[in-house]
């Protein structure tokens, strides 16, 4: 009996451990390498100009993007064609267009990377293009890419004699998959310095405190220090090879961001309203109501007396009512929560623009604490 007791006993405590394992709340631990970036390790924007060809009559007018002929003219007097004075080019069949791409980090030469082909001119559609040789320059002026090959146009245009149309999606905008060559690296300080900064996306202290404890934990007392609520130094090795372990190491760590501060987003376009979870209410009374006002008129017709010697006439009649809706009141108690005060509006059957409204009031009063954001 006391053998059965004693099992039944261990079986309950059992149950009891694996509940408090089921209902602890699971934490919102993130890697730092999604909350943070290495200063200096970037991609970098190119652009550059150049020529579509091969297009089925739906290229640039001269008339409207005569820039796209002088384009012409000056690539045939590069490749050795001479085109006679005064001759005119009317090219159907070509397209002015601007190229971007972003240059990722660590990129050597030779490597393919992904481009992006705009229509500058008047051109209906880039569809069975071709992108002749074109140089994709950075901020400081210098080729780091060259682009070239046929066009991915997922857009679609057509039209009738009549002058009846259809377009679907954007035909005047393209891609090319592994389009551009690099042909320059970018110089990054990632090797250069025998310490890494990490920048965090977001800047807040206590994250960053979190992420120096959980390196310092990791790697040993000392190696991380907090610069400021967005930069972290960290001690790194000087060898490459080292270097990258290291990296790879600290941005596997796993570290509890800190809670965002109170926000509310009020979007006064579109009437959309984001509350973040630690906005908090103090004691406050709300009134919310509605006041209609209704105007009517209408034509009456004013007939004089037969011996009068008056005309008829026909006279407005206006009407004005005035309806005031049922006034609601509701009571926000010391502390209330996000789900409390979402609670609280829908039960009044307020309206996004009603909502804001009670917010703007309440943030006027002293009574929302949060930051109150309107875009």
């Amino acid at each position: 009996m006391k053998q059965t007791g004693r099992t039944i006993s261990m079986f309950l405590i059992t149950v009891l451990v694996l509940a408090i394992g089921f209902f602890t709340p699971a934490t919102q631990a993130a890697r730092v390498k999604d909350i943070s970036s290495i200063a200096g390790v970037r991609s970098n924007q190119l652009i550059g100009y150049g020529l579509v060809v091969g297009l089925n009559g739906s290229g640039d007018k001269v008339n409207s993007s005569p820039f796209t002929e002088q384009s012409l003219r000056s690539m045939l007097t590069q490749l050795g064609i001479v085109v006679p004075a005064g001759t005119k080019l009317n090219p159907k069949n070509v397209a002015a267009v601007t190229i971007h791409s972003d240059l990722p980090a660590f990129a050597k030469p030779g490597q393919k990377i992904d481009v992006t082909v705009s229509s500058i001119g008047d051109a209906k559609s880039l569809r069975g293009g071709t992108l002749l040789m074109a140089p994709l320059k950075g901020a400081d002026g210098k080729v780091y890419a060259i682009a070239q090959g046929n066009l991915v146009v997922g857009g679609l245009s057509a039209s009738g004699a009549d002058g009846s149309s259809i377009t679907i999606n954007i035909p005047s905008v393209g891609r090319i998959p592994n389009g551009a060559s690099v042909e320059r690296m970018v110089v990054t300080p990632f090797s250069k310095n025998n310490f890494l900064v990490l920048n965090l996306h977001r800047s807040d202290f206590t994250t960053a405190r979190r992420v120096v404890d959980s390196i310092n934990l990791a790697v040993g007392p000392g190696a991380a220090k907090a610069v400021d609520a967005t930069s972290i130094r960290v001690d790194s090795p000087l060898d490459p090879a080292q270097r990258v372990s290291f990296v790879s190491l600290i941005e596997n760590l796993e570290v509890d961001p800190g809670e965002a501060a109170a926000r509310v987003v009020v979007n006064s376009r579109t009437g959309t309203v984001v509350i973040s979870s630690e906005v908090r209410v103090s004691p406050a009374a709300v009134s919310h109501g509605n006041l209609t006002v209704t105007i009517s008129e209408d034509q009456q017709v004013s007939q004089p007396g037969a011996l009068s010697g008056g005309t008829t006439t026909v006279v407005p009649s206006t009407q004005v009512d005035v309806e005031e809706g049922g006034s609601r009141m509701f009571l926000f108690n010391t502390g209330v929560t996000l789900g409390e005060v979402v609670r609280a509006v829908n039960q009044v059957g307020a309206a996004p623009s009603d909502l804001v409204a009670i917010l703007e009031a309440l943030k006027q009063a002293g009574s929302l604490r949060a930051e109150l954001i309107v875009i």
